[in-house]
């Protein structure tokens, strides 16, 4: 993206979106055998805790069919188990188990690796150049991200 002082809203999104598509691409060609619909809702399990399945449902934009189609695979897998509400006993919440924890360290780990040797072979002023942009974009994404309200969750906006 060229710093010309003329750049607004529309070039921003639009090199946002080449970025995160692009970076998307290459991270998700090796899927591990999970989806994404799996991964992002054993994400949410494991950034947020134990929830009601229709909450996951709706805060991964999926029917509550699917989601629940999804989370019994999850139980078999030992990945996700359902738990008592603290305060309400007849309700269960879907809960992220160890496994599922140490699956999604495991994902990461991978990931991590596969952008490490990316940049392993740019030039050096180039990982440098990455790491200055990253540290001053990230924050303002994350706040970008986290300000817009996720439909059927409550208090709305939390990244993905």
């Amino acid at each position: 993206m060229d710093e010309t002082p003329g750049e607004g809203p529309r070039e921003v999104a639009a090199a946002l979106n080449q970025l995160t598509i692009g970076m998307a691409r290459y991270l998700l060609s090796d899927r591990q055998g999970m989806s994404l619909t799996t991964v992002g809702a054993l994400n949410r399990l494991e950034r947020e805790g134990p929830i009601r399945l229709t909450m996951l449902a709706a805060a991964e934009g999926i029917a509550q069919p699917s989601m629940t189609v999804l989370v019994q695979r999850l139980e078999a897998q030992g990945l996700a188990t359902r738990v008592g509400h603290p305060e309400d006993g007849r309700v269960r919440l879907v809960a992220i188990t160890d496994a599922g924890r140490e699956l999604m360290v495991e994902r990461r780990r991978a990931q991590s690796a596969r952008v490490v040797g990316l940049l392993a072979a740019l030039p050096e002023q180039d990982v440098q150049a990455l790491g200055e942009a990253m540290r001053t974009a990230l924050p303002i994404v994350q706040r970008m991200v986290q300000a817009v309200p996720q439909p059927g969750v409550p208090g709305g906006g939390s990244a993905p």
